[in-house]
């Protein structure tokens, strides 16, 4: 048993470093648990203690990077979601996450930790348009502990900027982070630019699915579910990279022009629906500028992920981002049914799109029915 800071106990566990040595160390969830009331309180202070403690009590900096603070950004997200946190409590968690994960990185056993001799050179950097970049600065900093020469460019890094990086560095692979789905169209395209480069690509983040099947259709090289097995992946060599290709070429189904027609009429099918939801919900004609802003980003997410259905012509992509929104909906009191006659009025002004209208369809089946004949559409999407 290990007395903490506070006087209280916790057990150990064993845990194995990278090399394979066993360390004995604190509990990882108990450390998570701290992690979590420092950073929720906003208390980066706090939270720095935090991990100095563990990495001080015989935890590996790796496993208080993955284990630690990575579980405790997770939790970050899911708390958001359920409403128990605000968009300000998720920005400064986020925001203290990062400067612990720097400040971390300065500790004197982190940096005696660090390999001397490099294994390799990978650049890290995250898809144009994505901005969270927490995963790709963790792998970073997990590849630098094993002893790669890291280049980490961080978030929303455009295409034609990351390809004149590799020309300059040459590096021996490139690990290409998204976390939404709808960073996939800029996703495929990175892809294949980097392979033109002649320099395969690692893909990994939440955007290309629990099982990477978005990776392996836009044609990356390797996908991997986490920084531990990517770094691992890299460990163990990675293949040459795919001949250089278009896009269409890896989806064929793109040649029917709807992804595109959709993803470019973006503006005029909001509108369209704001205007037809004012017909269908009166008290929408009453909403705070606030509310109209929210109703208008609301539909625009319903836009976007649509168009990415059609993308990678995978239904379970809109009818499951559909799923995430009632769920987010009612726990701010919007009853999920006010998704429907915005479904409605897309299928309407896509109705020469045959894809498209599947997807609206299968997506409708996925939002509650209204209450009844008289239940009406609730505020129509106000919070």
């Amino acid at each position: 048993m290990t007395a903490t800071a506070n006087g209280g106990i916790r057990s150990t566990v064993t845990a194995r470093a990278p090399g394979g040595a066993a360390v004995t160390t604190a509990g990882t969830r108990d450390w998570a648990e701290e992690l979590w009331t420092s950073v929720s309180g906003a208390d980066e202070g706090s939270a720095t203690d935090v991990v100095f403690a563990a990495l001080e009590s015989g935890l590996d900096a790796e496993s208080v990077l993955l284990d630690v603070v990575a579980a405790v950004q997770t939790r970050v997200g899911v708390e958001w979601a359920a409403n128990r946190i605000s968009v300000a409590q998720e920005h400064a968690a986020t925001a203290i996450n990062e400067r612990v994960i720097g400040a971390m990185d300065r500790h004197p056993l982190v940096a005696a930790a660090r390999p001397s001799a490099h294994r390799g050179h990978v650049t890290v950097a995250c898809i144009d348009g994505e901005w969270h970049a927490l995963p790709a600065r963790i792998l970073a900093q997990v590849l630098g502990l094993r002893g790669w020469r890291v280049d980490y460019l961080g978030a929303q890094v455009p295409t034609p900027h990351l390809i004149g990086h590799l020309h300059r560095t040459a590096p021996d692979a490139v690990a290409l982070s998204a976390s939404l789905s709808t960073r996939l169209p800029a996703a495929h395209m990175a892809i294949t630019a980097c392979q033109a480069t002649g320099t395969p690509v690692l893909t990994g983040g939440a955007a290309f699915g629990p099982d990477g099947r978005y990776a392996r259709q836009l044609g990356a090289d390797v996908w991997a579910p986490d920084a531990r097995s990517a770094a691992e992946r890299l460990g163990e060599g990675l293949p040459e990279p795919a001949p250089a290709h278009q896009p269409v070429d890896d989806l064929p189904h793109l040649s029917d022009q709807e992804y595109t027609l959709v993803s470019r009429s973006k503006f005029r099918l909001v509108g369209a629906v704001m205007t037809g939801l004012e017909d269908r919900v009166p008290a929408m004609r009453d909403y705070t500028e606030l509310q109209r802003q929210h109703t208008v980003e609301d539909i625009g997410h319903i836009v976007d992920f649509l168009a990415v259905a059609l993308y990678t012509d995978d239904r379970s992509l809109f009818t499951g981002f559909l799923a995430w929104t009632a769920d987010v909906l009612t726990a701010r009191g919007v009853p999920a049914f006010t998704l429907r006659p915005a479904l409605d009025l897309l299928a309407a002004e896509l109705r020469d799109f045959p894809r498209a209208r599947d997807l609206l369809a299968a997506g409708s089946g996925t939002v509650p029915s209204p209450p009844g004949p008289r239940g009406g559409t609730g505020d129509g999407g106000a919070r």
